[in-house]
């Protein structure tokens, strides 16, 4: 997509919702079927998938473009619907909510630290980490459920990376040029650490979704290749072309 106008990031969002509305749920009634270790993970990304939104949506309405805060209401709307869905796929396996969990907590405080920049330098870490996991959640398990919400979540989760690439190729070009690598520099190195965090905290999980602590880390980092070059060289199609 080319850099500069989000009309057609409201028109890609508002397609989805109409498709999504078109498509329906899952049939939940089939009901699912996982390893312990891999519904208290999926307890875990449910709480992280939820919450309103409201502190991204401020910041997007301050950054004086409309169509941009139109677009990250209805990016935050997916994001509550991935919520939704997996409440229900948990509840589908009677299993419960949680509340909250520390990991979550610690991203909306780092979140919530500076600007709309930090904000969505943050949140992107969540996003890349969440692909990778989506996908190992989608094709490491014979829960047809599972499969089918993983997916749905999958599918979503990668217009969301370019979406957020193009806006911060746009805030990152607001500052000098020769601070725009050590930035992203800096994100590897927190996203190195989250992945590392993620590895050791959704370990069991991970074994059961037939992908080691090592191997997701590796994944998670080399597909952060091609969001760096998307948000430094303006090519939010990067994303699209790696995957």
């Amino acid at each position: 997509m080319h850099t500069g106008g989000f009309a057609e990031w409201t028109r890609r969002f508002e397609e989805e919702r109409e498709r999504r509305r078109a498509q329906g749920d899952p049939d939940w009634r089939d009901g699912a079927t996982l390893h312990p270790a891999v519904w208290a993970s999926v307890q875990r990304f449910q709480v992280g998938e939820d919450g309103d939104g409201a502190n991204l949506v401020g910041k997007a309405d301050r950054a004086g473009d409309a169509d941009y805060a139109r677009a990250v209401r209805l990016f935050v709307a997916e994001e509550q619907n991935h919520a939704r869905l997996l409440a229900r796929l948990l509840a589908a396996g009677g299993m419960p909510t949680l509340i909250g969990h520390w990991s979550d907590a610690a991203f909306v405080r780092l979140r919530r630290l500076m600007g709309l920049r930090m904000e969505l330098l943050v949140l992107m870490i969540a996003e890349v980490v969440a692909l990778r996991y989506y996908r190992a959640l989608r094709d490491g398990t014979d829960d047809s459920l599972t499969t089918d919400v993983a997916g749905r979540i999958l599918s979503d989760e990668q217009r969301h990376v370019p979406f957020h690439c193009e806006r911060l190729h746009a805030t990152l070009a607001e500052l000098p040029h020769a601070m725009r690598r050590p930035v992203m520099a800096l994100w590897l190195l927190l996203l190195l650490a989250v992945s590392l965090v993620v590895a050791a905290d959704h370990g069991p999980a991970l074994r059961r979704l037939d992908i080691g602590r090592l191997r997701f880390v590796a994944d998670v980092m080399k597909s952060s290749r091609a969001v760096v070059s998307a948000v430094l060289a303006a090519r939010p199609d990067a994303w699209t072309s790696a995957s």
